[in-house]
């Protein structure tokens, strides 16, 4: 079977773009706040936020409950729970079906990063971008509050299932954990979403 080789047009330009990017958002459309899709976007952002952060951290307190070696499970300790990885489960599960049920309506953001990350590439604008942030922040603190009047115990005697450093690694460590992870999520919103791709709306979650 013979090699496929892309022609070089002639003249020694570039060939034109077989793609079309869609244009760059406004920076401020007074209009769009008179938009009821605007406000059905921030609902659904803040009710995706709400339902992940309930079901993670719920999940993680859960988890460190099972595994307290003080805890009703201590001679069991270590095999307790759902382990490390079923939190990860716990996380990517919820990010799934969350995207892929609020894609269509607010482009499944759920993360503050990536609206901000978004906003900067002129992919939406800055009133949606605000809404958008308060939403996420809102719905966080509704998810976690929700949590803590379910298992306040639990809650306050694991520290509401807050991420810690572990032994032996120092805070700038933890911080540039938290960056590099950070980008490697925003670069895959960016590269799923991304218009040369023609099928990315069936694996964008």
């Amino acid at each position: 079977m013979a090699k496929d080789i892309e022609a070089a047009p002639p003249g020694g330009g570039y060939a034109a773009k077989d793609y079309s990017d869609p244009p760059p958002a406004p920076l401020f459309d007074a209009e769009e706040l008179t938009k009821w899709s605007l406000y059905r976007a921030v609902i659904a952002e803040f009710v995706a936020t709400l339902l992940f952060l309930y079901i993670t951290v719920a999940t993680v307190i859960g988890y460190k409950h099972q595994a307290d070696p003080a805890g009703p499970n201590a001679a069991d300790a270590a095999c307790s729970g759902v382990g490390i990885l079923g939190i990860a489960w716990a996380f990517g599960g919820m990010i799934f079906v969350l995207v892929y049920c609020t894609a269509g309506v607010s482009g499944g953001h759920i993360n503050p990063a990536v609206t901000f990350g978004l906003f900067l590439a002129r992919k939406v604008s800055l009133v949606r971008a605000l809404l958008y942030i308060i939403a996420q922040c809102l719905g966080a603190i509704c998810g976690v509050g929700l949590v803590k009047g379910f298992q306040s115990a639990f809650y306050v005697r694991y520290g509401g299932g807050a991420n810690e450093l572990s032994s032996g690694f120092s805070k700038g460590t933890g911080l540039a954990a938290e960056i590099i992870g950070t980008f490697v999520l925003v670069y895959t919103v960016f590269s799923a979403t991304d218009p040369k791709r023609s099928a990315r709306d069936s694996h964008v979650p």
